[in-house]
């Protein structure tokens, strides 16, 4: 009996593997995009202070 799991638990953790790795990648995902998106907020407001300052 201890020699292998049925079919049906190899594919259930086949899925489950996948869906984590798809989990982790979008996560992944989301935390570039913020750390884009804040970089960006940061860059524009600098921009506008900039501007703001040497405005004659």
């Amino acid at each position: 009996m201890t020699e292998g799991a049925p079919p049906a638990d190899d594919a259930a953790k086949s899925l489950e593997q996948r869906r984590l790795a798809q989990e982790t990648k979008d996560e992944r995902q989301v935390w570039y995009f913020l750390a884009y998106f804040l970089f960006g907020i940061h860059f524009v407001a600098f921009v506008m202070i900039y501007a703001v300052r040497h405005a004659k």
